[in-house]
């Protein structure tokens, strides 16, 4: 019985041998999937790249940034950063002041004599409308869609401000002047 130990110790030798080689086999096998669960990689590339880049505006407003422009309640101006922006409003002098601007992101206070309307959407496509008349104001936020420049309406002031995916929110401030 000896020898038979003997021989048989060899053979559990080999044996553990091969299922070393076959889990180390499948080892590899799980190491091969993993680049194909990092799949998304790939596709974060471009992120990263635009990270390091500059952000580009998604649209080119009319008057560009100035906010000089909105004077008269008529204007399209890009906005990135916080800003008050005085215009002629149905009752007199009104303000609009961006409180908030950044990814899809943008919040405002429209004031006009002793009255006050508030608005802000987050989101891509995202945006709000604000009717500003000389008996009060109206707000609706929600999904723009293809939305382009809002009509003018008598005797009133529209205020339009969409996001931006760059951090720049686009306003358009429209009236029947």
């Amino acid at each position: 019985m000896a020898a038979t130990r003997a021989r048989g110790l060899p053979r559990t030798g080999i044996v553990l041998a091969a299922l070393i080689a076959l889990t180390a086999t499948a080892g590899c096998g799980g190491d091969a999937d993993e680049p194909a669960k990092a799949s998304p990689r790939p596709s974060e590339r471009p992120s990263e790249a635009d990270s390091v880049e500059a952000p580009k505006p998604s649209v080119s407003p009319a008057d560009g940034r100035d906010i000089a422009a909105c004077a008269d309640g008529n204007c399209e101006i890009a906005v990135s950063e916080p800003v008050k922006i005085p215009f002629k409003g149905p009752r007199g002098p009104a303000t609009l002041s961006v409180t908030e601007v950044g990814p899809n992101t943008i919040a405002y206070t429209v004031k006009s004599g002793n009255g006050q309307s508030k608005g802000s959407a987050s989101g891509p496509g995202q945006g709000c409308i604000t009717v500003l008349r000389s008996n009060g104001s109206g707000n609706s936020c929600g999904g723009l869609g293809a939305a382009g420049r809002p009509s003018p309406q008598p005797d009133a002031v529209v205020i339009q401000a969409a996001t931006g995916e760059d951090g720049t929110a686009v306003l358009q401030l429209v009236s029947d002047r």
